[in-house]
């Protein structure tokens, strides 16, 4: 049993994280970030849970780019093949879920 404070989570690199569990190969971890991401196509499914702060996640949808504005208790869920890329603004704590080594 281990209980996880997220805003006590503040490395010194962006997208630095925290393991918190791993379920057959599925990983769960606590990120910090302050800078965009890069856009990506994950190996899976992934599920992005912003726990304090917000992130615009910006995503292709048949071609075109679309954004949402994720605050703090929303989630964002990837499927298989959806390329996107997060752009925190300001400090966000985000709790990822996805195939361990994912992108």
């Amino acid at each position: 049993m281990k209980t996880y404070v997220s805003k006590n989570f503040s490395p010194a690199i962006a997208w630095e994280a925290l393991d918190i569990a791993n379920f057959a190969g599925t990983s769960v971890r606590l990120h910090w970030t302050n800078q965009p991401y890069k856009w990506h196509i994950n190996d899976g499914e992934e599920v992005f849970a912003v726990l304090d702060g917000a992130v615009e996640m910006h995503y292709r949808e048949a071609g075109e780019v679309k954004k949402v504005l994720l605050n703090s208790g929303d989630i964002f869920y990837a499927s298989i093949g959806t390329e996107h890329v997060a752009h925190p603004q300001g400090e966000a704590r985000v709790l990822v879920i996805e195939k361990e080594d994912s992108v």
